[in-house]
């Protein structure tokens, strides 16, 4: 069962409550007695990651290994990428010299 915070609009008492889905919700403050004047503090859902990894491991890991790709496969590609992108540049340059 969810645990709801709620706050009275009068007397500012801030309470929690578990309560199931199907109830409505409360309307009456505990703390003065004031009918109609609590409502329901909107939150963050509480989200629990638990394992030794989330990314690198379950998802990232199985990817690569699936597609044969590995670091130094990649790493070597960016290497010869910059390499050829540097040559290409540096021949306008050359003809412009000349």
């Amino acid at each position: 069962m969810p645990l709801y915070t709620y706050q009275c609009r009068t007397c500012g008492h801030e309470f929690e409550t578990r309560q199931s889905f199907h109830d409505a919700p409360l309307t009456d403050c505990p703390n003065c007695q004031t009918e109609n004047a609590v409502f329901r503090v909107i939150q963050a859902a509480g989200v629990v990651f638990k394992g030794s990894g989330w990314y690198i491991t379950d998802s990232k890991g199985k990817k690569d290994s699936v597609l044969g790709n590995t670091k130094s496969n990649s790493t070597a590609s960016t290497t010869t990428e910059t390499s050829t992108a540097a040559e290409t540049k540096a021949k306008p340059a050359e003809a412009a010299a000349d």
